[in-house]
């Protein structure tokens, strides 16, 4: 995973996003998921072997998109692991370490912490509304997008991403996430015009977009 778009999200991760709705609040984590709590202490007094830390790893990437509504026995493990790694930064520079699901699920949640960042930039928000003028669906984005472009369309894809990974679909999540990354690449130019400051835009989406590509074809080897 880059430095360069870790050093732009907020250390927050993991978080209600958007507006939950009744269909998302009424969920519950997946049955049969959970965090072992032998691998948690091992982990935090270093004796887990290679393979024991992996399944942690993939225990604890299963378990994010139901950060929401954990168990409190899942969530006090989540809290240690996250505590002893640093915060949930470093919590996505772990999963980062395990190719498969732990990688792509951080991935995707720093992606998802772009967007929210980029959810409170006016210019962003500016310059896909300009966009949208000439194309009113960007491609992989139709049945996402409301008509009226405003701060709450980005923010809103994050948490359609989320949702998809909380019902299982992950290439759903992976097809959203990298339609996102090319929608904000192609409205960087004016996006940078706007906001000078925001001159790093389009290299920030080429990087999210490359990295998620390159950790979901781990899941789907040719």
């Amino acid at each position: 995973m880059r430095e360069k778009l870790l050093s732009r999200i907020e250390d927050e991760l993991l978080r209600l996003r958007h507006d939950v709705g009744r269909s998302a609040r009424d969920r519950s984590g997946p049955v049969g998921f959970g965090i072992d709590g032998a691998l948690v202490s091992g982990l935090t007094d270093g004796t887990l072997t290679p393979q024991q830390e992996r399944e942690l790893a993939g225990q604890v990437a299963r378990l994010l998109p139901y950060h929401w509504a954990q168990s409190n026995s899942s969530a006090e493990a989540m809290s240690q692991v996250t505590d002893f790694l640093g915060g949930q930064r470093e919590l996505a520079v772990w999963l980062d370490r395990f190719p498969g699901f732990p990688r792509l699920a951080a991935r995707l949640y720093v992606f998802m912490g772009l967007l929210d960042r980029l959810s409170e930039t006016s210019a962003v928000v500016t310059a896909l509304r300009e966009d949208r003028e000439r194309t009113p669906y960007p491609p992989g984005l139709r049945g996402y997008l409301v008509p009226e472009t405003d701060d709450e369309t980005v923010a809103g894809i994050s948490f359609r991403i989320e949702e998809h990974l909380s019902d299982g679909e992950t290439d759903k999540a992976v097809d959203l996430a990298l339609a996102m990354a090319d929608w904000l690449r192609r409205a960087a130019p004016r996006a940078q015009e706007i906001d000078p400051g925001l001159h790093d835009l389009g290299e920030l989406m080429d990087h999210s977009h490359q990295d998620l590509q390159d950790a979901a074809a781990e899941l789907h080897p040719a």
